[in-house]
């Protein structure tokens, strides 16, 4: 028996196609614009060249919402976007200075973050695993980069990169890990509900 298939089911494929892609595009555009606002809320500290800054929170929302391939193209963008000078990095910095100075370790470990965060995620929202793999994996993996930039840029010890450059974030850190897990199942909803 031979299949055919009509134009008509086709062109339904077709547009659902687009509406997916459309869809897909739209979380990829609003996580790169979240990252860029969420750079400008930070509040500096005395002792660190880092300050506190939200957007831990954000990449790891764009872990939560984007498949890898997807979270890896958003967090690329906003690489590119700042290193072409626009003012998107934290507290509205922007160019190769700020990437490869003391604390661009940090926005690097931003990209390798929100992949990993995507790849293992899996499937179905689960807040208990999302918060597990943001607190335990994802926030140190930023500090790693982070840190390890610190100090070969400065040229600090290692104890005190780590005491100026992770210890003063972790319980903030966690508490936006959490929000970012708490935060994720409305918007998956939200696009699973449009598709």
């Amino acid at each position: 028996m031979k299949m055919t298939t009509s134009g008509t089911e086709i062109n339904k494929n077709h547009r659902g196609a687009n509406v997916n892609k459309t869809a897909e595009m739209t979380k990829m555009a609003l996580m790169v614009a979240m990252n860029c606002v969420s750079a400008y809320i930070i509040i500096p500290l005395p002792f660190s060249l880092s300050p506190i800054a939200l957007q831990t929170m954000i990449v790891n929302l764009t872990g939560y919402v984007l498949n890898a391939k997807q979270a890896f193209m958003t967090m690329l963008v906003y690489l590119l976007v700042g290193l072409a000078g626009v003012p998107v990095f934290t507290g509205g910095s922007a160019g190769p200075g700020k990437l490869f100075g003391p604390t661009g370790g940090y926005i690097i470990g931003f990209l390798f973050t929100a992949v990993f965060l995507a790849y293992f995620r899996g499937e179905k929202y689960s807040f208990k695993r999302y918060a597990l793999l943001g607190c335990v994996i994802g926030i140190p993996l930023i500090y790693v980069f982070g840190v390890v930039q610190l100090k070969l840029i400065t040229g600090m010890d290692w104890d005190k990169a780590i005491m100026t450059g992770a210890l003063p974030f972790i319980p903030l850190d966690i508490v936006k890990c959490l929000a970012a897990a708490v935060i994720a199942g409305p918007i998956n909803r939200i696009f699973a509900n449009n598709r």
